[in-house]
This record gives C-alpha cells, structure tokens and sequence, in this order.
C-alpha cells in the first residue's frame, strides 16, 4: 500500500498527544514539580530508534539508553509540556487510561513501534500492552473498538497481554492509520500486512 490515507499519521502533524500510544503500550509517565516525562522500554534497537524519532517529531527531547535488564529505553527529558498527558494517564500514582480516550493515527503509529508484533502468517497483529498495569487492558480494548478497529483482549494471565486483531478489513484499517513501516527490514517484518 504506497496510497496516503486520509487518516494515516503521515497526513496528521505530530503533537505531544502523540506519546498517549506509547503509554496504552507499556510505557510509563513520571511527574514531579510540574514537569513530567515519558518512558518506554523496547525490545529492539529499531522500535528505539522509531520512538525517539516520534518524540523529537512532536517537539520534545529524546534520550535512548538501557533498562536496568539491557534492553533499549526512550525517555524525553522531564518538560511542562507533558504534565497535561500525565494528568490525564495517572490516577494517583497509577496509569490508567483517560476516560473516552481514542487513538489517533499518530497515537497508534506510536503504539505500534512501541508494542506492535505480527503474529502467525501475517495475517494477525498483536498490540502489545502492559503487564504492570492489568486494569487498562479492558478499557483499551474498548478505546481500540472505538476507533473502528475490534481487538481481542489475549494473554491476560501470563507474559505478553496484548490486543489481537484479526481480519483483513480490520489489518487494513490499522495500516491506513499508522502508515509505513520505518526503513528498516526488522520493522517491516512486525509491521502489520495487508
């Protein structure tokens, strides 16, 4: 598909909004002092990169390092233009999903470098999610359906929960919103297929 959609994150300027994906996704938000700061531990170095790239896109800072466990992390500096998304992703000291919330296509371009996977012969795409933050799930797999593309909400007892999406109309859906795959063989090949 080399078409442009009208509702593809290449078509939509990119904002601090934009990182509400990487926190559907197993990234976290820490705040302190009015300022806050967006984290999201990858499990390779071209979601990194694709993560920071989003990140300076939508204006701010980013820094990749390593997890304490080696694997890749991004984080933006702590900035006042993020405790608004902190606000609304926290309830006390957790990540909960703000109420109505759903993704547009630059929040699930983010989503999908942050967490997204192909799953068997390319014809199922999985949507990460975190596994320290049980209660979101549900809720996500609700703000997904709200934004045409219906999910089943897997792996809710072990490693790996996730929001499996099926269907060529539904994969087709999901592509035309997040765009193309960066220019790297590892994420075309978990890019979704159509």
């Amino acid at each position: 598909m080399n078409q442009l959609s009208f509702f593809s994150a290449e078509a939509v300027p990119p904002a601090v909004s934009d990182l509400s994906g990487l926190l559907a996704a197993q990234g976290q938000v820490s705040v302190a002092a009015g300022r806050a700061r967006v984290s999201v531990v990858v499990d390779a170095s071209w979601r990194a990169d694709a993560v920071a790239e989003l990140i300076e896109e939508a204006g701010l800072a980013a820094e990749i390092t390593r997890s304490d466990e080696g694997s890749p992390l991004v984080r933006t500096a702590s900035v006042p233009e993020l405790a608004a998304l902190a606000a609304q992703w926290t309830k006390g000291a957790v990540k909960a999903v703000p109420v109505g919330w759903i993704p547009d296509s630059r929040a699930l371009r983010a989503w999908v470098l942050a967490a997204g996977r192909s799953e068997g012969e390319g014809d199922r795409f999985v949507l990460g999610l975190d596994p320290h933050a049980p209660d979101t799930h549900p809720i996500l797999a609700q703000s997904l359906m709200r934004a045409g593309i219906a999910p089943t909400l897997i792996g809710t007892r072990g490693a790996g929960p996730g929001l499996r999406i099926v269907g060529h109309k539904r994969l087709m859906r999901l592509v035309e919103n997040i765009g193309q795959a960066p220019d790297r063989q590892e994420a075309r090949e978990a890019w979704p297929q159509v």
